[in-house]
């Protein structure tokens, strides 16, 4: 019998979804799950696909299954686990063998791990993966991180199985160690940022316009066919519009308003903060989030300061100032997130692909947009510099700007919650601030700290006169 071309051992949605997508894409594949009745259940359901699936009872009978050198990727939770299936699989593996992480893994789990594999002189690569279960079956985002031959060994495969974008494969190699990991962090945090500005404008329609579901999702339909088109924009019009079978209400009348998380966002804004990277708006949508998890608290506060007196004037928003918000909103979100990249980048010294990160984006993944060919185009042009300064979408900027402002001041006016789109705002206010008020924090930290501070007529550091 012939060998597989690579394995993967986790056959959860994820898994499970990835290995038929290897399978369909002409590739033999060995597959194992640590509970066996579940690679039997899995094998069984292939259908056709089967005669490329090898289903595997065991780790030895799994390796013995593939082809040297062989390739195997890990698609189980992200932390102990990984570890664990590492220390438990490499004793069987050759020194040219290569583990591949695919899952939510920890950039910082992910550069230990290769540290630990280059030690060993083994190869390993950690590659982040897009898409949510749709994406995993038909072609999902792929960012790869770890040394260049590891990619190469495997790279036909990951770029056959990857979205495709005009004839483009969205999957490439970012870097060195945890880079790939990183970048869908990133892209996870920007998910994070485009779902809640979507959903404050939701809200300012809701509750501030009165607007039904159907309503909503007519707004959501039009926008998707403008500037704003993307996978988001296009499922919130669809999640809108939805009606439940059991009550005949709009679906998203009877879900439950408190936000789950998986933790790729929160790390985001963890490790801008240890970069000292900017990201305000992917900030406030990752505090949105926790806010909405304390929902009896929130009750609290209703019940003792009374729900906001949010109803707008009928001429009070347009529409086409909803969508425009939106617009400004999200190239502050993706030009912080770039930037971030950039920050990480030099900070780990990875020499991250920026227009190829954009590219990668335009497809398969969840933060996948129109916007995204022409940040790739910017980034060509200015890979470091901040995609607000890109004549594109600087332009963009001006027209949408006081569109964003109106809609900040008049949802805030009115007591709607808009915490992404205000935080948009500020951080354009801030960029475009060329003498700020951190001279005070500067005074106010020699004062009480005697930390100094520069002068705008002279070099140095200085201290105040109002003494030690």
């Amino acid at each position: 019998m012939s060998k597989s071309e690579i394995g993967l051992i986790g056959l959860g949605t994820m898994g499970a979804m990835l290995s038929l997508n290897i399978a369909e894409k002409g590739f033999a594949i060995s597959v194992f799950n640590r509970t066996t009745s579940r690679t039997k259940e899995f094998f069984d359901d292939a259908g056709d696909l089967a005669q490329r699936i090898t289903p595997c009872d065991t780790l030895e009978d799994l390796v013995a299954s593939i082809a040297e050198p062989r390739a195997i990727i890990l698609m189980v939770p992200a932390g102990d686990a990984v570890d664990q299936q590492i220390a438990a699989l490499r004793p069987l593996l050759g020194k040219d063998d290569l583990i591949i992480d695919a899952g939510n893994a920890n950039f910082r789990n992910t550069e230990t791990r290769a540290a630990q594999a280059e030690a060993d002189g083994v190869p390993f690569l950690g590659i982040g993966v897009s898409g949510g279960e749709e994406g995993a079956r038909h072609g999902p985002s792929i960012m790869g991180g770890g040394r260049k031959e590891a990619w190469d060994q495997v790279g036909h495969i990951l770029t056959a199985i990857a979205a495709d974008y005009d004839g483009t494969a969205c999957a490439t190699w970012m870097g060195q160690g945890g880079s790939g990991h990183f970048v869908k962090a990133v892209h996870n945090g920007i998910e994070y940022a485009d779902m809640q500005m979507i959903a404050e404008v939701y809200g300012i329609m809701r509750d501030g316009q009165g607007a039904t579901a159907a309503t909503c999702a007519q707004a959501f339909e039009t926008w998707n066919k403008g500037p704003l088109q993307s996978y988001l924009v296009e499922i919130s019009g669809k999640v809108s519009a939805a009606t439940d079978e059991e009550s005949g209400n709009a679906v998203l009348d009877i879900i439950l308003d408190r936000a789950g998380q998986k933790g790729t966002g929160r790390w985001t804004v963890i490790e801008a903060q240890h970069l000292g990277a900017p990201i305000p708006v992917i900030e406030a949508a990752v505090a949105a989030r926790n806010l909405s998890a304390i929902k009896s608290e929130r009750e609290r506060g209703e019940a003792t300061f009374g729900a906001a007196p949010v109803v707008l004037a009928d001429d009070a928003l347009s529409s086409d100032d909803l969508e425009q918000a939106l617009i400004a909103g999200k190239i502050m979100c993706y030009a912080q997130g770039f930037h971030l990249l950039n920050a990480a980048g030099t900070e780990f010294n990875w020499d991250l692909p920026m227009p190829e990160i954009a590219r990668v984006w335009r497809e398969g993944c969840i933060i996948r947009s129109t916007m995204l060919n022409d940040m790739a185009d910017a980034l060509t042009a200015a890979p470091q510099d901040n995609l607000m300064f890109a004549p594109f979408f600087s332009k963009m900027i001006e027209d949408s700007m006081p569109a964003l402002r109106k809609v900040v001041a008049t949802a805030i006016t009115h007591g709607l919650q808009v915490p992404a789109l205000s935080a948009g705002l500020a951080y354009y206010d801030a960029m475009r601030t060329g003498r700020s008020t951190a001279n005070m924090i500067q005074a106010q930290r020699d004062f009480f700290g005697a930390h100094s501070f520069e002068r705008t007529d002279k070099e140095g550091a200085h201290h105040g006169p109002w003494g030690s």
